[in-house]
């Protein structure tokens, strides 16, 4: 596989990643829907899909494992930064 078509693999899926842990929490929450918080879920997870891109645009090949991990790196980015935002907003 080309390794351009490799990089654009492992942004989709941590961006998929975080996407999907966000539906995943929206569904666990048991809350209506609310475009505003998903749409900062979206944002996190384009943020993964860019971080995971750029550092594997430096090796010189990408495995299965590596688009899993990258799928998981996205979910994990997206729970990090909803932690992170609901902490800074309990504080004020």
């Amino acid at each position: 596989m080309d390794l351009n078509i490799a990089v654009l693999f492992i942004a989709l899926l941590a961006c998929a990643g975080g996407i999907v842990s966000a539906l995943l929490g929206w569904l666990d929450s048991g809350e209506p829907f609310v475009p505003r918080k998903f749409m900062a879920s979206v944002v996190r997870a384009l943020i993964a899909g860019v971080v995971f891109a750029v550092g594997y645009t430096l090796v010189d090949g990408i495995s299965n494992l590596d688009l899993f991990t990258a799928f998981l790196g996205g979910a994990g980015i997206d729970v990090l930064g909803n932690r992170i935002s609901g902490s800074i907003i309990a504080r004020t």
